[in-house]
Parts: structure tokens; C-alpha cells; sequence
């Protein structure tokens, strides 16, 4: 399973690269096969997957053509495990969509959480107050906080949804707490968020939750805004 994985993403980077800059049209299903050393059946498996997440279009006697602006959310995802450059629009959308489920899964959580939620959330916390004591990021707990609590809705699909914003963001995240005050505010705002999850309350968990996200908003909004050429490649930033 996770070498068909790697193919998708190995393909879907390779056809980004070679692809007609006209009219997008990719290299063949011969010349992928040859490429990545498969069988043209693994070629076209890959590509009916990459076709149903709307990243390619195979068109009868023409070819493949990359349709990426039409490409779901988690074909963005995909773009971002294999490093192929993701349009800063879609980006931001993503991650205003991002906001509002949270903030209704703030809610839902309010009365549906568990004390095996409640227990997992204070672990995390304590994790975050351990790393911040050593001067360590918080992008795993920071991912863990707030997908535990689109856990503690009980929903195993609003869960899976919420999981591909972070797939997405999983490498800018590591650069966005490197700055150590950046941490320290968010483990606050945590700490809030937890308080209000306790109580049951609904309508503060809400409002804590968004007043939180518009952090992370804010910091897209301005890489968008700044024009940088590496802003949506981060492994760049760090080179």
C-alpha cells in the first residue's frame, strides 16, 4: 500500500513537471510506464485514481491531460506530500474552509466529547508545555489538539476531512512555530479552548476557536500577499 502511495504522489509531481505548458497535456502511458519502471496496468490504476481526484483528464485518441485547477481537496493534499508548487488561492480557500469546520467541530465536541477526549487533550497539553520548556515547536501538538477535538464529535468523516488540511500545511506548519512567541500564544489559546470543551460550552468554544484560527489565517493570507516564489515550497525556506 504505501509504494502505490508513493506512486501517485512520484506520479503526480512527474506529470506537474512534464507536462505541456500549452495546453497541459503529460507524457504517455508507455512513457510513464518506462519512467517509473511498472506496468502500464499500474499506470493506469494510478491514473484512474489521479482522474477520480480530479488531477488528470484521459481523453479517448488525444491523451492525458492535468486539470490541477479543477483537483479536490485531497489531490491538494497530494500535491503537497510530493512537493509540486500549490496554487496560493486554492491554498487559502482550503484553509478558510479549514476555520469553519473546526469552529462547528469546537461545538459538536462541547457535547459529545468523551473523558478518553478530554484525557487524550490534556496529554497533548502537557507534551506542548514539555516542548515549549525545551524551546521546541509545536507543529505535532499543535496537528494533534486540533484534530483531536474534530475527534471528540464522534464523526469518523468529519475526522478523515479535517485530517487532509494538515496533510497539506504538515510543512509550513514545523516554520510557522518556529517563531518561540508564536508557540507560547497558541498553547494559551489552547489552554482556553480546553476550559471552554470542559464546561460544555458551546457558544466561548466557539468563539475561542475562532478567534485562534484567524492566527493561522492571517499568516497565509500575508506568504499570499507577500509575492515570495518559495512561500508554497517550505523545504526551501530552510535550505
Amino acid at each position: 500500500m504505501t509504494k502505490e502511495k508513493n506512486l501517485l504522489a512520484d506520479l503526480a509531481a512527474y506529470l506537474f513537471s512534464h507536462s505541456d505548458k500549452e495546453n497541459g497535456r503529460t507524457p504517455s502511458e508507455r512513457e510513464l510506464a518506462d519512467h517509473f519502471t511498472v506496468s502500464r496496468g499500474q499506470i493506469r490504476e494510478a491514473l484512474a485514481i489521479l482522474e477520480a481526484m480530479r488531477i488528470v483528464e484521459r481523453r479517448a485518441k488525444s491523451g492525458i491531460y492535468l486539470t490541477t485547477r479543477e483537483a479536490s481537496v485531497e489531490a491538494l493534499a497530494l500535491f503537497a506530500k510530493a512537493g509540486v508548487p500549490l496554487d496560493p488561492i486554492q491554498i487559502y480557500e482550503t484553509v478558510e474552509l479549514r476555520k469553519i469546520h473546526e469552529i462547528k467541530a469546537a461545538e459538536l465536541a462541547c457535547t459529545r466529547a468523551t473523558e478518553e477526549n478530554f484525557e487524550r487533550l490534556r496529554e497533548i497539553l502537557r507534551e506542548s508545555e514539555n516542548c515549549l520548556a525545551r524551546g521546541e515547536g509545536l507543529s505535532r501538538q499543535d496537528r494533534e489538539f486540533h484534530l483531536e477535538i474534530v475527534r471528540a464529535t464522534q464523526n469518523s468523516v468529519f475526522h478523515r476531512v479535517c485530517s487532509v488540511y494538515y496533510v497539506l500545511g504538515e510543512q509550513r506548519l514545523p516554520i510557522y512555530f518556529d517563531d518561540p512567541e508564536r508557540g507560547r500564544q497558541s498553547h494559551r489559546e489552547h489552554l482556553q479552548i480546553f476550559g471552554a470543551l470542559l464546561r460544555r460550552d458551546g457558544n466561548l468554544a466557539q468563539a475561542l476557536m475562532s478567534a485562534h484560527l484567524q492566527g493561522a489565517e492571517s499568516y497565509w493570507k500575508g506568504l499570499i500577499a507577500s509575492g515570495r516564489p518559495d512561500w508554497a515550497h517550505p523545504q526551501l525556506e530552510r535550505s
